[in-house]
């Protein structure tokens, strides 16, 4: 696919119908046992207007053993508005495993080299950020303030997101 398409399909920073149903897929997809040791994982949250749990696909960038998310559409992305908006409360499916999470935003000064992993092992994001994982850190500081990046910590103490997930 490429770069201009990819970005068209995303028209305005949001999927457009086709990438709605393809991230659907997706997330059935991201779930099964063949793709246990890919960075690829669901995300649950619950929508900040619906009340309801929204999944999205996501790639998880592994930084000295701390897990990360990143958001290629940036800040105004449904996820990251709905993640804002419940504390940073999640449900993460990874690796087989699902559980709760609490998302923490890294600062803007340490997120270069998640953004370099992430755009290793995020193939797709790459039209959005417009580097690659071979970008220099100066580069990625240069975007590091557009794409939010959050520290994927365990939120075991933390109350259940309910049982609907």
């Amino acid at each position: 696919m490429t770069a201009a398409l990819k970005r068209r399909l995303y028209r305005g920073g949001r999927p457009g119908r086709l990438m709605r149903v393809w991230n659907r897929v997706d997330t059935v997809l991201y779930r099964l046992p063949l793709l246990r040791r890919s960075a690829a994982a669901v995300l649950t949250v619950r929508g900040r207007r619906s009340g309801r749990l929204v999944q999205v696909p996501v790639a998880v960038a592994e930084v000295d053993g701390v897990a990360h998310l990143v958001s290629m559409l940036g800040p105004g992305a449904g996820w990251v508005r709905n993640v804002e908006a419940a504390g940073g409360r999640a449900r993460l499916h990874w690796r087989g495993r699902e559980r709760d999470v609490l998302l923490a935003s890294v600062p803007v000064e340490d997120r270069p080299p998640v953004l370099r992993r992430y755009l290793a092992v995020a193939p797709g994001a790459r039209p959005h950020v417009g580097l690659g994982p071979d970008a220099s850190l100066a580069r990625l500081r240069k975007v590091a303030d557009r794409l939010p990046v959050y520290r994927v910590l365990d939120a075991a103490s933390a109350p259940p997101m309910g049982e609907d997930a």
